[in-house]
């Protein structure tokens, strides 16, 4: 099977940390220490000491709160930071010419979000909260500045494009030459497999998108998405309530993404 990082999200995520002080009375920006949080070896590199911990610490100074189906950041708008999801689930979409809005990506807790605003200086997409969420807000520049004393900052920074760049190219790869069940299952695939790196089940899920947001992104319409999940729940793969998923048979699942039937 090939490993594509195409689209997380799934059940919710907390991160259980030490009490921090709330330097602010702004209910939006909380002040927060990567060195306390428990989603850190996701988000930032490994193997910092104490000094270069304290100093990302007051990069990363301030949380934000975002509400369900509230934008992060809006397509066109000045690019100024990146942010870190603590808790919840976005999506990130583009609106098309006939006023649909194509879902680009899901993002989870642990990742980073916004690297789509690098390369012009604005974003590209908009960012919206599929649950309530909170996220770190990352000052670019102060980043670009620390990564300059902290080696281990800029190569972080420079994997976590990398990831973006692999995931374009598997998300062209199920558009192009995969059928429908391929899709589907190649999708549920890399949501267990992105719980299960956050310390969840690797067979139960919980879906924080609709049936035609992943349409949207697998390039399928909702009926048929909708005539999918049927048909692996019909054929034992998996169970399906709602929005509740519990996969039955992995192997299953992977023999289909693997399938050599012709396209």
């Amino acid at each position: 099977m090939v490993e594509t990082d195409l689209a997380p999200g799934a059940a919710g995520i907390a991160c259980h940390e030490k009490p921090v002080k709330i330097t602010t009375m702004d209910a939006q920006t909380i002040k927060v220490a990567c060195s306390n949080c428990n989603l850190r070896e996701l988000c930032m590199p490994l193997g910092l000491n104490a000094e270069q911990l304290d100093k990302i610490d007051e990069i990363v100074a301030v949380r934000r709160k975002v509400k369900r189906g509230s934008t992060l950041f809006h397509n066109g708008e000045k690019f100024t930071s990146l942010y870190a999801i603590r808790t919840g689930f976005f999506k990130t979409c583009v609106g098309t010419d006939d006023g649909r809005d194509q879902v680009t990506g899901f993002q989870m807790a642990g990742e980073i979000i916004g690297l789509d605003g690098i390369v012009h200086d604005h974003h590209t997409c908009d960012a919206v909260a599929l649950e309530d969420a909170e996220v770190c807000v990352m000052p670019f520049d102060r980043i670009e500045e620390l990564s300059r004393e902290v080696n281990a900052l800029q190569h972080h920074v420079h994997k976590i494009m990398s990831r973006e760049i692999v995931r374009e190219h598997g998300v062209m790869l199920l558009l192009g030459s995969m059928r429908a069940e391929e899709r589907l299952a190649a999708f549920l695939l890399n949501l267990v497999q992105r719980l299960h790196a956050r310390g969840f089940s690797q067979s139960e899920l919980v879906l924080r998108m609709t049936r035609e947001e992943i349409g949207s992104y697998l390039g399928l319409k909702l009926e048929t998405v909708s005539r999918t999940f049927s048909k692996f729940a019909d054929d034992g793969i998996v169970e399906v309530k709602q929005r509740h998923v519990r996969i039955l048979d992995t192997d299953a699942l992977r023999k289909i993404v693997n399938s050599p039937a012709c396209h």
